[in-house]
């Protein structure tokens, strides 16, 4: 099958691999999730473009918020576009690791054990306040985000693709929480911290919870599509300019005076899929400077720690992330700069 023949092609097949799809195929998934979400989400879409990248790198996305904003809405909204397995784990102080990744329990009738697996095993895994976990259970988390396997009793059992962990956090309420190490939150390829809606959406919601309209999400793609798009994302292009600036962006989160730790060089892949990522879902095959640019305040922030004098001067890990986006210098192609400059002058000429 080729690629020509797949424009409008149901994404929801289990035949489509990587070699049938391209950029334009992820682009036009997108735009089809966005179609389905609108359906029943009132309020800004750009946090599933952060949700789309994270699936199609394997990575996972931390989601910090007020309650009653609809994080766990969106997050079962969105899975319900993929057709994937959804699974939510409510975090609690008295929870245990087995009851994340699950245990053997005996059967008196045969005289052996059998696997009754947890809730990690699925695609899409919402933890929901996950900082009320003790950090014991918390960690149980990071086998299963950074190998994509979890261990039980001695044994080792692969998680099936996709796989992408989306944690949600309270930020006003502190007690009875317990603080996420740096080590898992270097998990997280995403922070996103989401905001209350604006006066016209927070009317339009009023109004749809008063007379409530049907809406119901189809599935855009299956599992094994998502896979193939995964390859996609792999083969897209990136510049040997490009990535000495993500390796610029990175060494200057480790030089500023205002950071006590900058980004690891998980940060910079971060930088780099995420950047590949975008690309594909903007229908190109070679990613561009704005890529890793727009995805800085997204992926750096939560790495930082900040010296307790910056702190007391009011400056965020987001500024800090800003400021060195901001002093970045941007490689231009020459020969793309002549031309643009050629256009530019040729304008002026004319006027």
């Amino acid at each position: 099958m080729s690629k020509q023949n797949l424009k409008g092609k149901d994404f929801t097949s289990d035949e489509l691999t990587h070699e049938m799809l391209d950029e334009n195929d992820i682009a036009r998934a997108y735009q089809q999730i966005i179609g389905e979400i609108r359906k029943v989400y009132i309020g800004r879409t750009e946090i599933f473009e952060m949700l789309w990248i994270a699936m199609l790198t394997g990575k996972h996305v931390y989601l910090e918020g007020v309650p009653g904003i609809g994080k766990t809405y969106m997050a079962n909204a969105f899975s319900q576009t993929l057709g994937t397995e959804f699974s939510r784990i409510q975090f609690t102080p008295d929870m245990l690791p087995s009851d994340i990744v699950g245990t053997n329990i005996f059967n008196p009738k045969t005289g052996t054990f059998r696997l009754k697996k947890g809730p990690i095993f699925g695609n899409v895994i919402l933890a929901d306040e996950v900082n009320r976990a003790p950090p014991k259970t918390q960690s149980a988390m990071l086998e299963a985000m950074g190998e994509r396997q979890v261990s039980i009793e001695g044994e080792t059992h692969k998680l099936e693709k996709p796989f992408v962990v989306l944690a949600t956090s309270n930020p006003v309420e502190q007690e009875g929480t317990y603080p996420l190490p740096e080590a898992q939150l270097d998990r997280f390829m995403i922070k996103v911290i989401i905001h209350h809606s604006s006066p016209d959406d927070e009317l339009r919601i009023i109004k749809f919870k008063n007379e409530p309209v049907p809406g119901k999400i189809n599935q855009v793609v299956s599992p094994q599509t998502i896979v193939g798009m995964m390859d996609v994302v792999k083969r897209v292009y990136v510049c040997p300019e490009l990535l000495e600036m993500i390796r610029d962006i990175t060494v200057a989160t480790r030089t500023d005076p205002r950071l006590v730790l900058g980004c690891s060089p998980r940060g910079s892949e971060s930088l780099l899929l995420a950047g590949k990522a975008r690309a594909a879902i903007h229908a190109r095959d070679f990613v561009i400077p704005d890529d890793i640019l727009l995805m800085i305040p997204h992926i750096v922030h939560h790495r930082l720690i900040m010296k307790p004098e910056a702190e007391l001067e009011g400056i965020s890990q987001i500024r800090v992330s800003e400021d060195i986006r901001d002093g970045i210098v941007i490689p231009v192609d020459p020969i793309e700069e002549e031309a643009v400059y050629e256009e530019y002058y040729e304008e002026e000429i004319e006027e």
